[in-house]
């Protein structure tokens, strides 16, 4: 089998606004640096054979952090880019609805959204068909690590287990979690889906940091 771990980026400096950040370049903050650091804690011991992320900052810099116990680069792919927003990127719902009345009322079915000035479903998923042809190109001993954001990291698993387009907002894909796809000959197999198991709290300096990000 081949073994594909999808990691989504940890949170960043602007993740408490309810705003539509797809392309925009946004860092890590000090919380998703550590979260990206426990990724790496409990990944330690795989045997990777590639790591994969998106070439925004957020993914890239996660994947950097995990890769470091294992000696590999990271391999940056621009396709694995979350959805650009257009118009709408940077602007909160209430302002979508303010500047932009037909995408807000096609936003109240996000299956069927396309972003004027920037991309469709059907565009991302189009962009991601390169990127599931080198991961179909992976020997079944390969273990590989993908780190990205939640639209594509959706539509990769849709893809990989042969779902419709249409569900991909049916998968959870929480910021910093983990899911595992093995890929055999008769088929795939989703075998692990948004764990974040590994930001539980260890000690009671980490359940300060969470009592902070509720304020």
């Amino acid at each position: 089998m081949t073994k594909i771990l999808l990691v989504r980026h940890g949170r960043t400096t602007l993740h408490h606004e309810d705003r539509f950040w797809g392309s925009t370049d946004i860092p890590l903050n000090n919380t998703g640096i550590r979260q990206a650091g426990r990724l790496r804690e409990r990944l330690t011991g795989e045997k990777f054979y590639n790591i994969y992320a998106s070439t925004l900052e957020r993914a890239r810099a996660t994947a950097e952090i995990i890769a470091a116990p294992h000696s590999l680069d990271v391999t940056a792919c621009p396709e694995l880019c979350e959805c650009n927003f257009g118009f709408a990127e940077g602007l909160t719902f209430d302002e979508i609805k303010r500047l932009h009345a037909d995408l807000a009322r096609d936003l109240s079915d996000w299956k069927a959204a396309e972003f004027p000035g920037g991309e469709s479903l059907t565009d991302m998923n189009t962009r991601l068909q390169p990127f599931l042809a080198r991961l179909a190109g992976h020997r079944p001993e390969d273990t590989v690590l993908v780190v990205a954001h939640g639209g594509p990291i959706r539509l990769l698993i849709c893809n990989l287990l042969g779902l419709a387009m249409k569900y991909w907002l049916n998968l959870r894909i929480d910021m910093a979690s983990l899911s595992i796809v093995e890929t055999y000959p008769q088929g795939t197999i989703l075998t692990l889906l948004n764990d974040v198991s590994h930001l539980e709290d260890k000690d009671s300096h980490d359940a300060h940091f969470r009592f902070l990000e509720r304020r």
